[in-house]
């Protein structure tokens, strides 16, 4: 059982039952499961407007509230675990099951079955939809709008194959700490829902991703494989260039390694910590 604040629905005087004898709590209550109504759910550090983003829930995500307190849901993400305050306005009880994923970088839902309709959205890569009627091209969702379907991918299936391939598809997009959207994300934001979107679970913070998984040799490294820094993560585009989220480009930026480790290097940053292959 992990003692991370981050991933353990506990504090002194309230936990989750399910940490009953894991976790020291003055009280034990049961977890209510909502989701994400909103295209991106910022989940916060603390339980009001502008506290730090520390990770976001994506459409029809779950997230299992344990509190709700002066506006803001106290819980965990059911997704990567982790554990944070949503602001209330933004869930709803969970309905159906997901039937299916957004597998485009983007996409507006409409509220008729016409892209001529008022446009909702957009709704990021890896956002989970329950589909409750077809017309033509567009399945509708449940909560939402009309999406074109040719932008979903059934649950557990038509898994993309190339990690690299999906990050390279955010190229531009903005950094944003604690995002995971394609409109804005930060460094394992970007590793998170490349290997999301390949059918590859994937925590969410650098260190808990160096953490799962294997170490490889800088020489072994090849497209996919992972380079993190103290705090930073890139993924690697072929044997000499990378793709990530960083603060120094405020964008999704591909770069030689080298010149990369010389920069952070430079601005005191240090050497990469290890190498990894997901």
């Amino acid at each position: 059982m992990s003692a991370d604040p981050r991933l353990t629905l506990a504090r002194p005087d309230l936990a989750a039952q399910a940490l009953d004898g894991l976790a020291p709590a003055g009280a034990y209550a049961e977890t209510a499961p909502m989701a994400a109504v909103v295209a991106a759910a910022p989940l916060r550090k603390a339980g009001r407007p502008g506290a730090e983003q520390v990770d976001q829930v994506l459409f029809g995500e779950l997230f299992d509230v344990l509190e709700v307190k002066d506006g803001f849901a106290w819980g965990q993400a059911r997704r990567d675990g982790y554990v944070g305050f949503v602001e209330a306005a933004h869930l709803a009880p969970a309905g159906s099951a997901p039937t299916h994923r957004v597998a485009a970088i983007r996409t507006y839902a409409f509220a008729e079955p016409s892209i001529k309709a008022q446009a909702l959205g957009p709704y990021s890569l890896n956002a989970l939809v329950a589909v409750e009627a077809r017309e033509g091209r567009f399945a509708k969702a449940e909560g939402s709008g009309w999406f074109v379907e040719a932008h979903l991918a059934p649950v557990g299936a038509d898994f993309e194959t190339d990690a690299a391939a999906v990050a390279e598809r955010h190229l531009g997009a903005p950094y944003l700490w604690g995002g995971r959207e394609s409109l804005g994300l930060d460094c394992s934001g970007l590793v998170q829902q490349a290997l999301l979107a390949c059918g590859r679970a994937c925590p969410r913070d650098t260190d808990m991703q160096e953490a799962a998984f294997a170490a490889i040799t800088r020489p072994a490294l090849r497209r996919g494989d992972l380079v993190f820094w103290r705090g930073h993560v890139a993924m690697m585009v072929d044997e000499a260039r990378i793709i990530h989220a960083n603060a120094h480009h405020m964008a999704v930026a591909v770069e030689p390694l080298e010149a990369t480790i010389a920069r952070v290097a430079d601005a005191a940053g240090g050497e990469p910590t290890s190498f990894r292959r997901p």
